[in-house]
């Protein structure tokens, strides 16, 4: 299933989308919630990530390291959920990481010497230039991760297994 999910992933990069429109912090919050190794809430989306920008092609690394590492906090952010599972729990989780994904990216870019000054303006214009990305990531997020553990608890529902997923399950 893990590789799977990653497969999923890396194609879904490929297909036409919107910008930002994508499945890879369902894939840290899915990771966190349900799959009984907790690492995989970090390795899933990275795993995807890397996969697809090996096709892609690669910017700086530090751009890399501030995409990947927010993608990351969407892991822990799946793993704080694990516990307190809810459709609340999950909505608001997923609103959070989509919310620091665009905080952080974005105050990344504003450092960025030839996007912006380095002032307030800047980072002002940072966030208001980036705010229909945060959309497609906001609704792209909210689209991934209700499809991902909708379509889990709906089919663990009917055939009755445990919420978490086990190797063999």
């Amino acid at each position: 299933m893990v590789y799977f999910l990653i497969f999923a992933a890396v194609i879904l990069r490929f297909l036409p989308h919107w910008p930002n429109f994508a499945p890879i912090t369902a894939l840290a919050i899915f990771g966190g919630v349900y799959l009984k190794d907790k690492r995989m809430a970090i390795v899933l989306p990275l795993a995807a990530m890397a996969v697809s920008d090996f096709f892609i092609g690669f910017d700086s690394w530090q751009w890399r390291a501030v995409v990947y590492g927010s993608f990351a906090l969407s892991g822990l952010i799946g793993l704080w959920i694990r516990n307190r599972k809810s459709v609340g729990t999950v909505f608001g989780g997923t609103v959070l990481a989509s919310v620091a994904f665009y905080l952080i990216t974005n105050f990344a870019f504003f450092y960025s010497p030839a996007m912006y000054s380095h002032d307030l303006n800047g980072i002002v214009a940072s966030y208001i230039n980036a705010l229909p990305f945060f959309r497609n990531t906001l609704v792209g997020d909210l689209f991934y991760v209700g499809a991902m553990c909708g379509v889990y608890e709906v089919v663990r529902l009917l055939v009755k297994k445990p919420a978490i997923i086990r190797p063999g399950n």
